[in-house]
């Protein structure tokens, strides 16, 4: 702590700091370790949900096909456009250049076809 070095020679007194810095070296380039470490971590989890993000935005894709078929089966070809505008159904997709951009999903049920 530097308390007591009023007894040390200049040469007692280098040596000691030669091994302060010696010391400090150690643990800089063992912190320096750490942190490479953890962010090599948080790169490969960052990749990891990158790629769970672009499976679940083609999840999405195919589901929103399936609904546009689902929704062509039961309103007919010829009213598609008019239960299209009626189902309040929004989405948001991705591309995988957007990572932030929010993803809306809202279901609601089918109005009823007015015959």
């Amino acid at each position: 702590m530097g308390e007591k070095l009023y007894g040390l020679t200049v040469k007692e007194l280098q040596n000691l700091e030669n091994q302060l810095e010696m010391s400090l070296k150690g643990v800089r380039m063992k912190k320096e370790e750490l942190l490479t470490n953890e962010i090599e971590e948080l790169n490969q989890k960052g990749k990891f949900i990158h790629q769970e993000n672009l499976e679940l935005c083609n999840k999405i894709e195919v589901m929103r096909k399936e609904n546009e078929e689902l929704q062509k089966k039961v309103y007919g070809a010829r009213d598609m456009n008019e239960a299209s505008r009626s189902s309040h159904l929004a989405y948001t997709f991705c591309n995988g250049n957007h990572l932030d951009a929010p993803i809306n999903l809202q279901l609601s049920q089918p109005h009823p076809h007015n015959q």
